[in-house]
């Protein structure tokens, strides 16, 4: 096992405006989750990831029942997951992945951050070919068998297994699987009785884009002014 790569971490949220944000994006997965599986975990995979997500960052149970009992009221809104693409300064390329119930409001707000912060929006299809989709599970290393849990995961799509640390400096184990082995790679683990810190859908760049720390700066700012705007789940980039 090597040190897995992972491109620069560009955000820069106060631990408050983190914590909220964070809980609104799980609140919206939750909602998508029970839409289309119903709301019960045990038979629903893409609740049970929620629900882990949302423990990793503290969120109280009460909250998490009541996101649950939300999305299954007529009265919720119905939210849609569209990407969109873009360059930041420096060709950054930059992509945005939203949970939006007016995607009329959200594409033009996207738009806005972009020009205001140096980039260009584009077409899709248009960054997105220089990003892998890829299932990534982060687990706490204690207790684990690291060569043996490999070897063992490989029938189930691991593409990358590696260690890293979180963004307080604790080690953790990562791991990657292609997209279409992220219901596959979830169930061994749960037949482990490994429960990730996280589980996610994210966009691993192939290549990177080099930058100085002045230039780091510019292209973290638009990445800020995105992940504030409220329809706005992830920011994905390739900046090195």
């Amino acid at each position: 096992m090597g040190r897995i790569f992972e491109v620069r971490k560009a955000t820069m949220f106060a631990r408050y405006d983190r914590m909220a944000k964070q809980f609104t994006r799980i609140g919206k997965d939750i909602a998508i989750a029970v839409k289309a599986g119903g709301p019960d975990p045990a038979t629903n995979a893409a609740l049970r990831r929620c629900i882990q997500n949302a423990k990793s960052v503290n969120m109280p149970k009460d909250r998490i029942e009541a996101a649950i009992k939300r999305a299954q009221g007529k009265e919720m809104d119905n939210y849609e997951e569209i990407l969109y693409e873009g360059y930041g300064p420096h060709g950054v390329a930059i992509l945005v992945v939203t949970a939006t119930d007016n995607h009329v409001r959200t594409v033009a707000n996207v738009k806005a951050h972009f020009n205001k912060g140096g980039g260009s929006m584009g077409t899709s299809g248009s960054v997105s070919f220089q990003f892998n989709k890829m299932g990534v599970f982060r687990l706490k290393p204690d207790g684990l068998n690291i060569e043996e849990l490999e070897l063992e995961l490989i029938d189930y799509g691991l593409e990358e297994l590696g260690d890293s640390s979180d963004d307080d400096g604790n080690p953790i184990v990562v791991i990657r699987t292609g997209f279409t082995d992220f219901g596959n790679m979830q169930k061994a683990l749960e037949e482990r009785n490994i429960t990730p810190i996280s589980a996610e859908v994210e966009w691993i760049p192939t290549t990177t884009v080099p930058v100085t720390d002045e230039q780091a700066e510019e292209v973290s700012k638009l990445i800020e002014r995105l992940e504030q705007d409220e329809d706005v789940q992830k920011v994905f980039h390739n900046m090195g």
